[in-house]
């Protein structure tokens, strides 16, 4: 079972010309979960990608970090919108393909010199994945890779990070659509 068939496409989400992939319909599938989960598992256990916590960028990311975090047995760090976190708290602010967006992260959470596995359900501008990527630098942290649901290479979020140095791993994309 093809993890993207499991995918939902909703037209003109959340404004006119966007067509918005809904993995809400993968994740409640148990079998399509299983697969994300066994795939990103099977790829981060084997020690070829060196990294000693995983984040989960708000909200998705912190469904897959989390179970990835059980699975892998490495900590688990929340990248979360602003006022969500109680602690003292590191902020970046970032574009987003239809307007601006805050990230925060725990002062705390990201010792010096920590590789950190980044995770969220979809890759389109990049924007949020940078933020949460100059965060982990912030605190003296390095990113080890970056992981995906879904890919939406037109959209130029891939290109854009690699062009920064960051590996990046997707398991399935949308192209031209």
């Amino acid at each position: 079972m093809p993890i993207k068939s499991k995918i939902r496409t909703i037209p003109d989400h959340p404004k006119k010309g966007i067509m918005f992939r809904d993995i809400t319909t993968l994740i409640k599938d148990p079998v399509g979960f299983r697969l994300v989960i066994d795939t990103f598992t099977q790829r981060y256990i084997k020690g070829d990608i060196n990294y000693d916590l995983i984040v989960g960028i708000e909200a998705r990311g912190f469904i897959i970090g989390g179970a990835l975090s059980y699975t892998l047995g490495k900590g688990f760090v929340p990248i979360r919108k602003v006022g969500k976190l109680p602690a003292e708290v590191v902020r970046h602010e970032y574009q987003l393909e239809y307007g601006t967006d805050t990230v925060e992260i725990h002062k705390d959470a990201i010792t010096q010199g920590a590789r950190v596995l980044v995770v969220d359900d979809l890759l389109a501008t990049g924007g949020t994945a940078l933020a949460a990527a100059t965060l982990i630098e912030k605190l003296g942290g390095a990113v080890a890779e970056m992981a995906f649901i879904v890919n939406l290479p037109d959209v130029g979020g891939e290109k854009k990070l690699k062009e920064k140095g960051y590996k990046v791993y997707c398991l399935t994309e949308f192209e031209g659509d």
